[in-house]
């Protein structure tokens, strides 16, 4: 049964970090892309970042960040683990949201797009807030 638990989030002060992670049963993450997404309360679901994979001649491993965390997020895998991590530092009120990771076991580079087919976590809370 394929299956993406995230776990890491909680309440951080501006200007503080948090490790998210996101770990994976049923398939192993590193062959194929993995995305972090985020919906903040009366917003659309939106991406974060993304991992390509790096199993395979074709797949580089690379990364992408949208605008608004880059620099400051860092995405990450530990293939022993079978887990993706969200290492996000300078946290702003504006990205506080629930944390998503997810991927359509289909495409082993980035981007992961919205989609029906996407198979998603439960998510973890993220508050960014003094």
């Amino acid at each position: 049964q394929v299956q993406l638990v995230e776990s890491g989030g909680g309440l951080v002060q501006p200007g503080g970090s948090l490790r998210l992670s996101c770990t994976a049963s049923g398939f192993t993450l590193d062959h194929y892309a993995i995305g972090w997404f985020r919906q903040a309360p009366g917003k659309e679901r939106d991406v974060v970042s993304c991992i390509s994979s790096s199993d395979g001649s074709s797949s580089d491993g690379s990364t992408y960040y949208s605008g608004s965390v880059k620099g400051r997020f860092t995405i990450s895998r530990d293939n022993a683990k079978n887990t993706i991590y969200l290492e996000m530092n300078s946290l702003k009120p504006e990205d506080t949201a629930v944390y998503y990771c997810a991927t359509d076991l289909t495409r082993f580079r980035c981007p992961v797009v919205l989609g029906p087919s996407l198979n998603w976590g439960q998510g973890t809370q993220v508050t960014v807030s003094s």
